[in-house]
């Protein structure tokens, strides 16, 4: 096939980009340009993945860009580009909401008239808020308690708009909390992980919410399953790990796998205000396996771990974690 992908230099999309060309198909990676020329992650990956990709730099928020990137000759666009930062949603929420939500419009209206088989948005589990019952499902009502939140619902109800009045054929992945190598600090495990790397005193926020964490290599399969199938266009689908965990648990696993005693501190700027904090994530997938015939390959408490002994090697690589500044909150 012949993919477009947006925020192809992040953490899910450089994932993404390596899987889809080992699988065959003809990719363009659209890269937020920026003047050092840097294309994010797909700056490190195998140079034989690079060969099989275009690159082109520019702005989702652009439509005249991304128009000329879809025209007649795009078989699937896959939209992964977001500002993702809770807190940074709290000091910028315009910027949020032009990348966020006017960036698929822009995919949406480029569609029209065009050859596009499958748009592929990519939503998230925040959109859901605290839950009123547990597991999740997709049936569950949104609630925005964080201007990113707000941004996301915004686009997913334009995306299924465009569905219903336009007859476009769009499916929503709603991924909960994924996490693997090359993840920003803005996420908890990279947070907690290179923080013991560097120093045994643990800078973090609340430690009661839990979180559906699921593997990247899953959430990357999940998004090629979706490419041939018909059935869940029109629909939104949660993708998870069948298992939720508390910020608190999840310092005590992390310190155990790498043999650190630790020192928690609690800082108050990483704390979110109350009523935006959402206490509980966690997934009902059933749908997923129904309809996508998908199922995480790093499930429950022991696929959690092995996915997570993964991460913090990858992470515990010089190479890999000069890439970060472990010293700064990133907010």
């Amino acid at each position: 096939m012949k993919i477009l992908l947006t925020g192809s230099e992040g953490f899910i999309g450089s994932h993404l980009v390596e899987k889809l060309v080992k699988n065959g198909h003809e990719l363009t990676c659209l890269v937020l340009y920026n003047s050092f020329n840097s294309w994010g992650w797909l700056d490190k990956i195998d140079d034989k993945i690079k060969k099989n990709i275009k690159i082109i730099t520019g702005d989702i928020r652009d439509e005249f860009l991304v128009k000329s990137l879809i025209k007649k000759n795009t078989d699937v666009v896959i939209n992964l580009a977001a500002l993702i930062g809770i807190p940074y949603s709290y000091r910028s929420p315009k910027s949020y909401f032009e990348t966020n939500s006017i960036g698929i419009l822009n995919i949406l209206n480029s569609s029209i008239n065009s050859n596009v088989k499958k748009i592929i948005h990519t939503s998230t589990s925040e959109v859901y808020g605290t839950p009123k019952y547990i597991p999740i499902d997709e049936s569950h009502l949104v609630s925005a308690q964080s201007p990113y939140a707000a941004s996301k619902i915004a686009a997913d109800q334009i995306a299924l708009s465009y569905n219903k009045s336009f007859n476009l054929p769009v499916t929503i992945l709603r991924p909960f909390n994924t996490f693997g190598p090359r993840q920003s600090l803005r996420a908890i495990i990279p947070t907690i992980v290179t923080q013991l790397i560097k120093n045994k005193v643990l800078k973090l926020g609340s430690l009661y919410p839990t979180r559906d964490l699921t593997f990247v290599d899953d959430t990357v399969d999940a998004f090629v399953s979706t490419l041939n199938k018909k059935k869940d266009i029109g629909e939104i689908i949660n993708i998870g790990s069948g298992f939720e965990i508390s910020v608190k648990d999840l310092v005590s696993q992390i310190s155990k796998i790498m043999g650190v005693k630790i020192d928690i501190q609690k800082e108050k700027k990483r704390i979110r205000p109350k009523k935006s904090e959402v206490d509980r994530l966690y997934a009902d997938i059933k749908k997923a396996k129904k309809i996508l015939n998908w199922t995480p390959k790093y499930s429950k408490k022991n696929g959690f771990e092995k996915g997570l002994k993964k991460t913090i090697e990858w992470f515990s690589k010089v190479e890999n974690l000069n890439h970060y500044k472990t010293d700064i909150f990133n907010d």
